[in-house]
């Protein structure tokens, strides 16, 4: 009997400092792994950080992406620290919904540029549209400093003196065809509108574009590609020096990176590396 309890004794120890070990590799792990929580909108934004998940689980940074397919979500799960950084927002909508909602978000990084498209399927050019052409646009405000100047550079409108990238439809002064610009929708439901060959022109943002199979050869302008913002890495205030957030900027920006965007999206998406 003894030494039955004696072998039992050895046994249950044995087991009782496998499971130390396990215990302290694991931890050893956990503690070399961080992970990151970004949200962002699917393309181009989460296949760009999926090109980047290797190279971060590298320097020990595990990345998960969280697709959004709106443009509010990201920020309102951010903001409730579910994500720890987005990617997805220009400067003026980032701007825009700090003063809404006041966030306390900062940009640590520009990515890449989405210049914004016209569309059309009866018309080759602006100039075509005729008197009255019903032009459809995202029900974002801040699109609409983005989408004005494209319709006044071509001379079909006229703007408040001044008003820029702050430029809203009740800024138009002139507007010899009687454009209409009244019917605005969801960013992500325009290429939807666009192949149901709604309206005479439908404006849409370029992740949508490339999310929707819109063929980009049907854009009839775009936007300058001196005037488009970049879209941005957002993070908490408190945040902002968090050394994985960081590296994570660090490998956006990296000649690996900037050189998938240029390759994969053939000038629909700009890596800003190749105007810094």
């Amino acid at each position: 009997m003894k030494k039955k309890l004696s072998l039992l004794f050895i046994s249950l120890l044995l087991v009782a400092l496998a499971a130390c070990g396990t215990s302290k590799d694991e931890g050893a792990a956990d503690e070399k792994s961080t992970k990151l929580v970004v949200g962002a909108s699917a393309v181009p934004h989460a296949q760009i950080l999926k090109k980047a998940e290797p190279i971060l689980a590298k320097e020990g940074i595990e990345l998960d992406v969280k697709v959004f397919q709106d443009y509010i979500l990201p920020n309102t799960t951010l903001e409730s620290k579910e994500l720890d950084a987005n990617y997805f927002q220009t400067p003026g909508y980032l701007a825009l919904e700090m003063e809404e909602k006041g966030y306390d978000f900062v940009s640590v990084g520009e990515i890449h540029r989405e210049p914004i498209g016209i569309y059309s399927k009866k018309y080759k050019s602006l100039d075509e549209l005729p008197e009255g052409a019903k032009i459809i646009i995202s029900t974002s405000d801040s699109d609409q400093g983005r989408i004005l100047p494209i319709f006044e550079k071509a001379g079909l409108i006229t703007l408040k003196e001044g008003v820029g990238e702050n430029a809203r439809v009740e800024d138009i002064v002139e507007n010899p065809k009687k454009l209409d610009f009244s019917t605005r929708i969801e960013a992500k439901l325009l290429a939807t509108s666009f192949n149901n060959e709604e309206g005479d022109a439908v404006v849409i943002n370029a992740n949508y574009a490339l999310e929707g199979d819109v063929n980009l050869e049907e854009g009839i302008a775009f936007e300058g590609s001196d005037v488009v913002p970049a879209n941005l890495i957002v993070v908490r205030k408190e945040d902002e020096n968090n050394e994985n957030i960081k590296k994570l900027v660090e490998v956006l920006k990296s000649e690996e990176i900037q050189s998938f965007i240029e390759s994969e999206y053939k000038g629909s998406v700009i890596p800003v590396g190749k105007d810094e």
